[in-house]
């Protein structure tokens, strides 16, 4: 950040975004996906969908597997098992994933070590 030439303002310039998790982001994706976009902003998202849905990348756990696990727990309790009992899961597939479609709108190029390290790569 340095000042401004015109009334000592401040002028910021941001390099890229990180979008965190919570429901305030994740029920405004389409809306951060298209303010980063117009900006031209590299992002990083916290779930897959976000770059399925335009998002340059992300890197996160996978909802899937969050998903089975909670189905798995409710089946053990509903089939008689003391929650206490059960023991703490927690995720650990995580799921790296590029949209070189946007990449490319952005005029970002991914290192060609950094694509094959992904899990999934859409192009």
């Amino acid at each position: 950040m340095h000042a401004g030439a015109s009334g000592g303002g401040l002028e910021r310039h941001v390099a890229g975004v990180v979008v965190t998790g919570g429901p305030f982001f994740d029920t405004r994706r389409d809306q951060i996906i298209a303010v980063a976009a117009h900006q031209k902003l590299p992002a990083i998202y916290h779930f897959r969908e976000y770059a399925v849905a335009g998002g340059l990348t992300s890197y996160g756990v996978s909802l899937c597997e969050a998903y089975r696990n909670i189905g798995d727990y409710a089946a053990r309790i509903v089939n008689g098992a003391n929650p206490a009992d059960l023991p703490v899961m927690q995720s650990v597939k995580f799921e790296l994933v590029i949209n070189l479609k946007t990449a490319k709108t952005l005029g970002f190029e991914f290192p060609p070590t950094f694509s094959a390290r992904a899990d999934e790569v859409i192009e």
